[in-house]
């Protein structure tokens, strides 16, 4: 029965397909007779629906749809004559957000230098310092800022600034006090062991007037044209580090006379037993110009964890006269 049910409904489903063809094609006028009126639009009154189930009849729906157009008119953005010709803003990321590198440098105390880096796309990055030779590397703030204070190396003083994408940026200063000191630059690459030491005036090591990287000097004594000081640039901690020491004295104003032996020395420790260590030296004393030397070291084994190697005539020692 089922089976049946459902030829007949394929059938009168075929019947009405045929029929609702003819009366598009035709209109409701005979074959032959021609569309000599215009044929009535067809309406639905009621929807019914079928399937090879026992169908139940819906109640009539009138299907409506009432659709509002705005009475104002609108208004086409092309259309507006003051954007013809106008371009479309380009993608300027970097500079909107900051990300250019700003380098400042400024005279300080001492024939210093205080240099401010800043650069929001470059935060707690490493960056390449450079100054007359001299090459430290430092890490960036994680605000993307960087201030440092350096001896510097000329009185027309220029500095430099790379990071290892190759963004970089450069400050020049005049520093008027460069004639006053002289000064002696030990750097080196990675963990060498390196140190520069300065023993002023007849000074025995770790006594008052040793000054090295753990007791730097004072300042206030450097003012008053009585002892040097010492300054360490570089992050060890960053790749491929490479680090500076400093000595500077008031030659230029000092109230002392003698002799400041100065040496290179070397700790023997694990990470550079067995090694070739390379540093450079420079030297600008006396008003002199600038002095460069290279130097390659053979580190002993590492049984000899723990000792010194003195390096007493790398760096030439200074004679100091008062003022």
């Amino acid at each position: 029965m089922a089976r049946l049910k459902s030829y007949l409904l394929a059938g009168t489903t075929l019947v009405c397909a045929l029929g609702i063809g003819y009366v598009m094609q035709f209109g409701l006028a005979l074959p032959g007779q021609g569309k000599t009126a215009q044929s009535k639009p067809l309406q639905v009154s009621d929807i019914t629906e079928v399937s090879s189930a026992t169908a139940l009849p819906l109640p009539p729906t009138d299907l409506q749809f009432d659709i509002e157009m705005p009475n104002q008119p609108i208004e086409l953005a092309a259309a507006d004559p003051g954007l013809i010709g106008t371009e479309l803003p380009q993608d300027n990321t970097v500079e909107s957000f900051g990300c250019d590198v700003r380098m400042e440098a400024s005279p300080a105390a001492g024939a210093m230098v205080k240099l401010s880096l800043s650069s929001a796309c470059h935060a707690s990055e490493r960056v390449t310092i450079h100054h007359q030779g001299m090459v430290f590397t430092e890490v960036m703030q994680p605000d993307g800022s960087l201030d440092l204070t350096v001896p510097a190396l000329a009185e027309a003083a220029v500095f430099m600034a790379s990071f290892p994408g190759g963004d970089g940026a450069m400050a020049t200063v005049e520093v008027t006090s460069m004639p006053f000191y002289d000064r002696v630059v030990l750097q080196w690459k990675g963990d060498a062991g390196l140190q520069l030491h300065a023993r002023e005036f007849d000074a025995d090591y770790f006594t008052d007037g040793h000054v090295w990287a753990a007791t730097s000097g004072d300042l206030s004594a450097t003012a008053r044209g009585e002892g040097g000081f010492l300054t360490r640039l570089g992050q060890s901690e960053a790749p491929e580090a490479q680090l500076v020491e400093i000595y500077s004295y008031p030659t230029g104003a000092t109230k002392r006379s003698g002799e400041i032996a100065l040496s290179v020395e070397a700790e023997v420790t694990g990470a550079n037993c067995e090694t070739r260590v390379e540093a450079q030296t420079f030297e600008l004393i006396g008003g002199a110009d600038l002095r460069v030397r290279d130097m390659t070291l053979e580190i002993p084994g590492c049984d000899s964890t723990g000792d010194f190697l003195v390096l007493n005539n790398l760096v030439q020692d200074l004679t100091i006269a008062a003022r």
